[in-house]
């Protein structure tokens, strides 16, 4: 395998999902702030650097797997940033999920040193990510896209090129808004059926089954029944892909009163230092502005 390969990012998602390359045959290069997040890379056979430009120096493909879009704008531009080691010829390729602007300058700095971006935001959780089974929405020209298609395969099973860098970030918006306003229909129905005494548990399974059937009544409606709220995806990770989706919003002049609602929603459930918990914990602010408690066995 002729690329080298590295990885910056090695949290819940960026570690198994490197771990998944350098377990295809990879030769992976990987930095983190944290020496403790590098070493169930190295343990198998990565090699660590000092700094993200070294990162840079050391492949040819560099992925990127960060909390926000400071955090990506710092380590592929900042001091010792990947822009500072990459070769022309290189890629970035960003998994992280960040401002779809910011992401189109980012794309336009490294394109200026002769390297091209990707932007590559994910969907399908940590348990996708260590299956190998990540939804993957990728921004970019279409060659480079053709590429990275074989690491891509690697991580993910629906990978789909969307369009110029931008389109991923686009796309990943999207998946957010569906997903949260899903999250708060399904509280809504839940709260519902138990105000009028009926079992929420029986309405869930009834409605399955039927056209409002989909992934997020399936496991987020078990999670609310079950008051099971350990995070797969943190509510303060979905407030901040909603800012994002709001501030694009605002910078294309368009409304989104569906989206502006949920992420209220969450910046109730955040403030009252429950980010941590799993964002389909926003059933909660529901229940708190309807003073009641979805409980199952309800009729």
């Amino acid at each position: 395998m002729s690329e080298r390969l590295g990885y910056i990012g090695l949290g819940v998602m960026g570690r198994p999902m490197a771990l998944n390359l350098l377990r295809a045959g990879y030769p992976l290069w990987v930095y983190a702030r944290r020496p403790e997040s590098l070493q169930p890379l190295t343990d198998e056979g990565a090699r660590a650097c000092d700094t993200p430009a070294e990162v840079g120096r050391r492949a040819d493909i560099v992925f990127t797997n960060l909390s926000d879009t400071p955090d990506v704008e710092q380590i592929v531009l900042g001091d010792n940033g990947i822009i500072h080691g990459a070769k022309p010829g290189a890629v970035v390729v960003d998994h992280s999920t960040i401002s779809p602007s910011a992401t189109r300058a980012i794309a336009q700095a490294l394109r200026a040193k002769g390297v091209e971006m990707l932007d590559a935001p994910v969907s399908g959780g940590e348990q996708g990510a260590i299956e190998g089974t990540l939804s993957i929405m990728v921004g970019g020209k279409a060659e480079i896209f053709d590429r990275v298609l074989p690491l891509y395969q690697v991580m993910g099973k629906n990978i789909v090129h969307v369009g110029a860098n931008g389109a991923g970030q686009i796309a990943k918006a999207c998946n957010q808004v569906v997903i949260a306003q899903t999250i708060a229909a399904v509280g809504e129905g839940l709260i519902l059926a138990c105000a009028a005494g009926v079992d929420p548990a029986k309405v869930r399974q009834a409605l399955l089954g039927g056209f409002a059937g989909s992934r997020v009544l399936e496991v987020h409606g078990q999670r609310m029944l079950n008051r099971d709220f350990r995070p797969g995806f943190m509510a303060r990770l979905h407030q901040k892909d909603m800012r994002i989706v709001l501030e694009t919003a605002h910078e294309l002049g368009i409304a989104l009163p569906g989206a502006a609602q949920v992420a209220q929603y969450l910046n109730a459930l955040v403030g009252s230092d429950q980010g941590g918990l799993d964002s389909s914990a926003l059933v909660t602010v529901q229940e708190r502005m309807s003073k009641l408690e979805i409980k199952s066995g309800n009729g």
